[in-house]
């Protein structure tokens, strides 16, 4: 299945985050929607939307679509040259890398009879009305070799892409290999049992692509995260340590809300533990106070949902082609799914 990129996104901030409070300056990723429009600044309120010449969105397209060339070039390089420190992380993902809940789940989910109430009794509901859960994902010796290896990569010579939008320092897992044999298989085989349940109406059951990267925060480099919403349908945000105090996530509605963040929700991180959200839910996360924290992100992505409507943009997307997943989107008829209520 040919994947694609919203025009109108690729114009915008796009493959990565919108930001409630600042326009982002340096756009991380190509993969996004045409010349129209570019959502901005927000405060806490309605969406303030600038519309900026046509000769700014024309430059900033083929930025974009540089940034997938580059992409590129750095996962061979990085293919060819680099030499990780624990290659077994490197491995299809086995069950030994999975928390004995996280499994129990999924089996369960794709059980006969499996229902949102079964579901709901074997993982915690963080916040029943903003539909955030969290559950272990990750066994303690898997996050450990992971983060062993991700600081091998970090202190190496190797090229290393942005992450997203507003986080400087992390990991692209597809750039470092980790995409097909790590992140494909969770999202197919156990979180989309999950999502199907849980969310239903944001295309849980119709995952069929997905961006995954590795944020770091640290004195020094990035110590907190704007608030902003995801481009993705679902979020699963996993703490995988190091020691760390501070940093916890904050919740507010979903961003086409008035007054979506009045009353922010916190959520402490849980090395191991995963956090299931919306991706247009507003979040961020509070400064860190001492040590280390690295967080596995995966933007789990729906084209049912999305070629309906781009989640950044707000419009029908207008496609163009792009490599890999591109955005999310496909030329093909997507099944209906209704897209997530305000809710």
């Amino acid at each position: 299945m040919s994947k694609r990129t919203c025009k109108v996104l690729r114009a915008g901030p796009g493959a990565g985050m919108l930001s409630y409070r600042t326009y982002p300056k340096h756009p991380a990723q190509p993969r996004v929607c045409q010349p129209q429009g570019l959502p901005a600044a927000v405060r806490r309120g309605p969406i303030l939307i600038t519309r900026p010449c046509a000769t700014q969105l024309e430059q900033e397209v083929e930025r974009r679509q540089r940034l997938g060339q580059e992409s590129a070039a750095r996962k061979a390089l990085i293919s060819s040259s680099y030499h990780p420190a624990r290659p077994d992380v490197y491995n299809t993902l086995q069950d030994e890398a999975l928390a004995p809940e996280f499994l129990a789940a999924a089996e369960y989910s794709t059980s006969p009879g499996a229902d949102l109430e079964g579901l709901l009794q074997r993982l915690e509901t963080v916040s029943g009305a903003k539909r955030i859960y969290r559950l272990p994902v990750l066994t303690a010796p898997f996050c450990q070799a992971l983060l062993q290896e991700l600081e091998h990569f970090e202190q190496s010579d190797m090229p290393k892409g942005r992450p997203n939008t507003m986080n400087n320092y992390g990991v692209l897992l597809h750039e470092l290999g980790l995409d097909e044999q790590l992140v494909t298989p969770l999202r197919e085989r156990f979180l989309q049992p999950l999502t199907a349940l849980l969310y239903p109406d944001c295309g849980g059951g119709w995952l069929d692509s997905h961006r995954a990267f590795v944020v770091k925060y640290a004195p020094g480099q990035d110590r907190e995260l704007g608030c902003h919403y995801d481009n993705a349908e679902l979020t699963l945000n996993v703490a995988l340590g190091k020691a760390f105090t501070g940093g916890a996530l904050y919740f507010g509605g979903l961003f086409q809300a008035p007054s979506a963040l009045a009353r922010p929700l916190e959520v402490e991180h849980v090395v191991g533990q995963g956090i299931l959200h919306r991706g247009g839910q507003l979040h961020g996360a509070r400064p860190l106070g001492t040590g280390e924290r690295w967080n596995l992100v995966i933007w789990l992505r729906a084209s049912a949902v999305r070629n309906r409507l781009c989640p950044m943009c707000c419009r029908k997307p207008d496609l163009v082609d792009d490599e890999g997943f591109g955005d999310g989107f496909t030329r093909e008829e997507p099944p209906v799914v209704d897209v997530c209520a305000l809710t």
